[in-house]
């Protein structure tokens, strides 16, 4: 399976922020999105946010809405989210994908939809 590249995790406390970055060296996906899962332990991965091809869309899970921000550069294998206020709750695995189409909130909100995925960087929050 194609692996992508994640960088940018670490520990902070609650109400930092960070920035995770991740590249696709070798592949392209220019015309599919890419997205950010994460795992926290003990849950199932879930969907955090994604972006069009080409950046011009996105979609947000409820619980990062208005505090993370995905970006995409038209038409480049590299994606990056910018991490706000930080919770406690944020805590977990993140996993960067990409692959999925169709854009459709639906599409691009499901795991199984992804072709190709990072090994996850850590993210800790701590209080």
């Amino acid at each position: 399976q194609v692996q992508l590249v994640e960088s940018g995790g670490g520990s902070v406390q609650a109400g930092d922020s960070l920035r995770l970055s991740c590249a696709a060296p070798g592949r392209t996906f220019q015309w599919e999105a890419m997205a950010w899962f994460r795992q926290a332990p003990g849950k199932e991965r879930e969907f955090v946010a994604a972006v069009s091809y080409n950046g011009g869309l996105q979609h947000y899970a409820d619980s990062v809405k208005g505090r993370f921000t995905i970006s995409r550069a038209n038409g480049q294998d590299a994606v990056y989210l910018e991490m706000t206020t930080l919770k406690t709750e944020d805590t977990a695995v993140y996993y960067c994908a990409a692959g999925a189409d169709p854009w459709t909130t639906v599409t691009v909100s499901t795991a199984r939809q992804y072709r190709a995925w990072g090994q996850g960087t850590q993210v800790t929050v701590s209080s």
